[in-house]
């Protein structure tokens, strides 16, 4: 069974619960705690678990009762009774959402009776827990699609990175931790699952290569469990990072993230005194302090998903944008289709930047790549996958097909290649130009011959269609579940 078959069947047992009261959202973090009870069991650290809270006690008891008082009192004592600093982390306050002990050892048996292993032996549960999260971002009830940026976003956006071993990478928004550990997949691809390096090389990209922050504490659970399924021992802290706390997340040689959208709560500003300008706008700050955080050696480099307002807000937004520009090379910004987030008609871009050795003077000028005008409208229709990124990457590289990227692109931005590709989509704006608009880089959409990308009444009826097929494919899928427990 593939990873994609066992997060179905995973997945669809919360049809089965839904009588218990349970929502997608909290399915997902009681699947994590009952997930990482299996998890040290199939890794082998047991022995940071308590006799009577191992995994086999709890699937071979055959008193529903019993194993479920076990099982809550488990998630109220453990963080208490380990030495597992993980383990710690993942059930800090936890706390079971069921109310039937017959929904507990329903979850329990299922769990037990899937192979986490591939034909090939590859461990799966990584990839089983991501798809997972992936539905739960997908489903607007849950409200979590605001820490899930898409994959096909996340693989480009490390492509064109070039993450190098013994490298430093964080990501202040961590959300589930998507992006670092995309970072970490791609090195491990390169290096026969760090295999090919030293053992001093591989503890310090397993353990401290990659690092985040998470401020809301289901996400972060989520985020520790994420690291942990991908074989990653990574500090990740629950916290904001734009307090006080943030002023010691710095000196990294790579940054990738997609910051919170919207205000702080009441309109407070950071409680921060190394940001210039401080915003009640989370985005300028997040942005602040992300090339703060880069080390000034001309290859710390970032790239950031930001909503529009950061490219045109005055005030702070211009002066921030213009100190951007100073310390960093912002070599290319990326004007993303809208649709392809939680939230309906949010227009969001990737800023592609590279700190300086020096503090000004440091863009002389900003390519724009203009994924939104004129395109189709994504959805379950047209799903948004790499390949929409085709002609960006050939453009971003200077002529290195999507294809190719990963083997033949060093990172390296190169101003005479990019001059070579013929793309209405590509224009370049010199640093000069973008003053006289006042600093905006709210620049580079071309012109569209129609009413485009979702602002015309055509996605009402798109929202509409997606919302029949939704429909159907559940009731289906409970059809089908309804036969299996028959």
């Amino acid at each position: 069974m593939s990873a994609e078959e066992i997060a179905n069947r995973l997945w669809n047992l919360c049809n089965v619960l839904r009588d218990d009261g349970v929502t997608y959202h909290q399915y997902l973090n009681e699947l994590t705690y009952i997930l990482f009870l299996k998890l040290s069991e199939v890794k082998d650290f047991e022995e940071h678990i308590p006799e009577a809270y191992r995994w086999r006690g709890f699937v071979e008891e055959h008193d529903n009762n019993e194993a479920f008082v076990r099982y809550r009192k488990f998630l109220a004592e453990i963080s208490n009774k380990t030495s597992s600093e993980s383990i710690k982390e993942i059930y800090t306050n936890a706390s079971t959402s069921l109310r039937k002990p017959v929904n507990f050892n329903t979850l329990l048996q299922a769990i037990d009776k899937i192979d986490w292993y591939e034909q090939d032996d590859r461990d799966v549960m990584g990839d089983i827990y991501e798809s997972l999260l992936e539905k739960n971002a997908g489903e607007k009830k849950s409200g979590a699609g605001q820490y899930f940026t898409p994959r096909p976003l996340i693989n480009v956006m490390v492509d064109l990175m070039v993450p190098k071993i013994g490298e430093r990478w964080n990501d202040p928004a961590a959300g589930t931790f998507g992006f670092m550990i995309a970072a970490d997949h791609y090195l491990r691809s390169k290096t026969d699952d760090y295999y090919t390096l030293d053992a001093k090389a591989r503890k310090f990209q397993e353990e401290e290569a990659f690092s985040g922050v998470e401020l809301v504490s289901d996400a972060h659970r989520l985020a520790l469990m994420n690291a942990r399924l991908h074989g990653m021992e990574s500090k990740i802290y629950l916290g904001d990072t734009l307090t006080e706390f943030g002023k010691s997340l710095k000196n990294f040689d790579g940054v990738l993230a997609n910051p919170p959208f919207g205000t702080k709560k009441g309109g407070e500003r950071p409680s921060r005194d190394d940001l210039t300008f401080l915003s009640s706008n989370k985005q300028l700050n997040f942005l602040q302090h992300i090339y703060r955080s880069l080390k000034k050696n001309g290859k710390a480099r970032a790239a950031v998903v930001l909503p529009d307002n950061v490219l045109f807000e005055d005030g702070d937004g211009q002066r921030i944008r213009k100190d951007l520009m100073d310390k960093c090379n912002v070599h290319t910004i990326l004007r993303l289709p809208t649709g392809i987030f939680y939230a309906a008609g949010v227009k969001t871009n990737v800023l592609f930047f590279t700190r300086g050795k020096t503090e000004t003077n440091n863009t002389k000028g900003v390519w724009f790549y203009d994924m939104r005008t004129n395109v189709p409208n994504y959805g379950k229709r047209t799903p948004f996958t790499e390949t929409a990124f085709t002609d960006f990457i050939k453009a971003y590289t200077g002529g290195i097909t999507a294809e190719n990227v990963e083997q033949d692109y060093d990172g390296i931005v190169d101003q005479d290649k990019r001059l070579a590709i013929k793309d209405e989509r590509w224009q370049y704006l010199t640093r000069e130009a973008i003053t006289k608009k006042n600093d905006s880089l709210d620049l580079g959409l071309i012109a569209d011959d129609s009413v485009s990308n979702g602002d015309d009444l055509g996605e009402p009826i798109a929202i509409a269609k997606e919302a029949m097929e939704e429909l159907q494919s559940i009731t289906a899928q409970l059809e089908a579940m309804i036969k299996e427990l028959q």
